[in-house]
Order: C-alpha cells, then sequence, then structure tokens
C-alpha cells in the first residue's frame, strides 16, 4: 500500500523548503527563462534606445524598466513555484474574481494610450493590463471547475467554465481585443478537451471560432485591414510586417552585427511586439533558433511531466498553462516572419512589458509548481496497481 500511495519517489522527512524545492523542481525550464530573458534584455539595448530617443528619455530608460519588472517577475516565479498546487488553486481562484472585476472596469477607468483599445489602467509611473493577469488564473479556474465535475455529485464544472469563459471573451471584444479573446478561448479549448470532451464538441468550438472571426472581420476596420494585408500577394512597403519581413531577410545566418541593425528606428513596436526581427537583423536567423528551441524545451519537458501526473486538476492546469505559453510564443513569431495577420502580442520573457513580464513568470511558476517530483507515483505505476 506504501509503494501504491507514495510511488517510487524517496520522500526525505525535515528536509528544509528550499533543499527540497530545488531536488523536485524542473532545473531546465528555470534555465531556459533565464535564458530567454537575458536575450531580451540583450535586444533591449538595440530596440528601445531609439524609443528612448524619440520621447526624450535616457537611452536605457526602456532597459532599466525591463530589467526592474523582468526581476520582478523572475522573483514570483520562483516563490509561486515553491507553492503547493493546493495553495496555488486557491490563490488563482481569488485572483480570477479580480481580474474579472478589473476586466470589468476598464470601460469605465481605463485607458487606451492613444492606441483605439482600452486595455490599460494608467497609475501613473506604470500601467497595468489585466488580460495579461486574467489569462494564467482562468486557467486555474477552468481546470478545477471541470476536475471537480468528474467527481461523484460535482458541480457543472464544464458549463460554468463555459460561462465565464464567454464573458470574458465578451468584455475583451468590447475593448477590442480580439488576440486575447482567442487566447482565452483557446486556453479553455485546451483544457476542456484534454479532459476528454467528445469530438463533436471540438467541430463545433472550431465552427464558432470561425464564426467570430468572420465577425471580427466584418465589425473591425483595424482587423480587416490587417488580415488583408496579410493575404496580399504584395507587402505594403510602409507597414510593419515589411520592416520586420525585410529585417529577417537583411539578417541572414548570422545577422548584420551589434548595433548594425536599422529595423529598430522605422519600427514602432520594435521593443514589444516585434523584438524578433531585431532578433533576426543584429544577429541572424540563429538567434531566432535558439529563441525556438528554448521555448520548444519548455513545452515538451512540460507536457511530458504532466503525461506521468495523476492529479486531473494539476494535469488540466498545466497543460492549459504551457499549452497557453507555447501558442503566445508561436503567435509573436508568426507574426514577425509573415505566417500568420498581424497580432500585437508580446514574445513571453523577451519583449518588453511590465504586465506581460509579471504575468508570464505566475504563469510559470505556476507550470514549475505543477510539475514538480512529488511523492504520488506516475500515472503508469497508479493503473497498473489497479489491474492487480
Amino acid at each position: 500500500m506504501t509503494e501504491i500511495a507514495h510511488g517510487t519517489v524517496i520522500v526525505q522527512s525535515g528536509e528544509a523548503v528550499i533543499p527540497r524545492w530545488w531536488r523536485t523542481v524542473d532545473r531546465v525550464t528555470i534555465f531556459c527563462v533565464l535564458v530567454l530573458f537575458a536575450i531580451g534584455i540583450l535586444l533591449g539595448f538595440a530596440a528601445s534606445t531609439p524609443l528612448a530617443e524619440r520621447n526624450g528619455l535616457d537611452p536605457f530608460y526602456y532597459v532599466t524598466r525591463q530589467l526592474a519588472f523582468g526581476g520582478m517577475a523572475l522573483i514570483v516565479m520562483l516563490m509561486v513555484s515553491m507553492l503547493a498546487p493546493v495553495t496555488i488553486r486557491r490563490m488563482a481562484v481569488i485572483g480570477f474574481f479580480g481580474a474579472m472585476l478589473a476586466l470589468g472596469l476598464l470601460p469605465v477607468f481605463g485607458t487606451d494610450f492613444g492606441q483605439g483599445a482600452v486595455r490599460w489602467f494608467s497609475l501613473g509611473f506604470a500601467s497595468v493590463q489585466p488580460a495579461e493577469f486574467l489569462k494564467p488564473v482562468f486557467v486555474i479556474f477552468t481546470a478545477w471547475m471541470i476536475a471537480a465535475s468528474q467527481d461523484i455529485g460535482g458541480p457543472p464544472g464544464k458549463s460554468v467554465s463555459l460561462f465565464a469563459m464567454v464573458v470574458i471573451v465578451g468584455f475583451l471584444v468590447m475593448q477590442p481585443d480580439f488576440g486575447q479573446a482567442a487566447l482565452i478561448v483557446f486556453a479553455w479549448s485546451v483544457v476542456y478537451f484534454v479532459s476528454g470532451a467528445p469530438m463533436l464538441a471540438l467541430f463545433v468550438v472550431i465552427a464558432l471560432v470561425a464564426v467570430g472571426g468572420v465577425f471580427a472581420y466584418t465589425s473591425s476596420e483595424h482587423v480587416a485591414r490587417r488580415i488583408d494585408g496579410f493575404l496580399s500577394a504584395e507587402i505594403d512597403p510602409h507597414t510593419q510586417i515589411a520592416y520586420a519581413t525585410d529585417a529577417i531577410r537583411n539578417g541572414g545566418l548570422f545577422g548584420a552585427g551589434l548595433g548594425e541593425g536599422t529595423v529598430r528606428w522605422t519600427l514602432p513596436d520594435a521593443h514589444t511586439d516585434f523584438i524578433i526581427a531585431v532578433a533576426a537583423e543584429e544577429y541572424g536567423v540563429m538567434l531566432v533558433f535558439v529563441i525556438i528551441a528554448l521555448f520548444t524545451i519548455i513545452a515538451v519537458r512540460g507536457y511530458f511531466r504532466l503525461m506521468r501526473e495523476r492529479d486531473t486538476f494539476i494535469r488540466l492546469a498545466g497543460t492549459g498553462l504551457v499549452s497557453l505559453l507555447a501558442l503566445q510564443a508561436f503567435i509573436n513569431l508568426g507574426v514577425a516572419a509573415r505566417l500568420l495577420p498581424a497580432k500585437g502580442m508580446t514574445l513571453p520573457f523577451v519583449s518588453y512589458g511590465g504586465s506581460s513580464l509579471i504575468a508570464m513568470g505566475i504563469s510559470v511558476g505556476m507550470l514549475l509548481a505543477f510539475t514538480r517530483s512529488r511523492p504520488q507515483g506516475d500515472i503508469g505505476d497508479f493503473l497498473l496497481s489497479r489491474q492487480r
């Protein structure tokens, strides 16, 4: 009975928190995150200097802020990774309702900073984007609801999570922010289908997403212009996509050299949405391959560790978090390479942005906590014991 309950992981009684955390946490993922952040700082020196100059600020103003926000994100990531899954669940559910309230108050107290979409709260010294913090806690809330619904006499978790998803998407479309709305739908779909949803439901979601895309195209001139530009055989040379495409082409395999890139002077979002264009131009496609490899390692290791997890909530929540991280990175890279229509979305841990950095630190911290080795045995051991 002891082996069934505790598996083969050795439990060291009386072990201090930090040594136990270090022994059980996925250190490779932590290393990959640190490398991504270091690359972001390196690129920030080149990408954010022109913006600081245009705004009459110190040349390294944005780099300093990225260091500060990134340092906070890494500290939060490590602290969250030390928490027990049940503690994370409780804190995330409270955070979910708080983020929902903040999202609902945006039309009243929010600002658009002249970009046409009310997505931020301005605090004077910084701004906060509630949608960034809502994504990870929504994944936890959805996983909790769906896992609870599988218990005998459990709540209608799938219906509750679906209702929450529809409300959030409605708030995001009102801003408008179709990109974050798509991520919310994707995150819910991943958790829902990993829990064992029927194929018919998959086709229904795909159909609803298609209908939503048509609605976004017909109701938003901004969205229509971006999609038309993506589908067009010729690229407008004065668009961000054109500048990014030229930068990637000019960088070649090994890049033009440190400080030799020109796209940072023409791209207004070179330090955020199109940071990969700066990387490709100055350091070449080789650095882009390194960034892709780092995200791939994080995703693959997360999936494989979660495959051995037999707690339903942890397995669903972890899968949703790692899928969300992978999709956001894929969208950012795909837009820069003109594989996807233009969409303002940061590259996790690399792009500049306080809300994005800290929210991603929380997400990966949760993922690290869920994928820690615990004295519970693999799911394969559990299934084998049930057959005996």
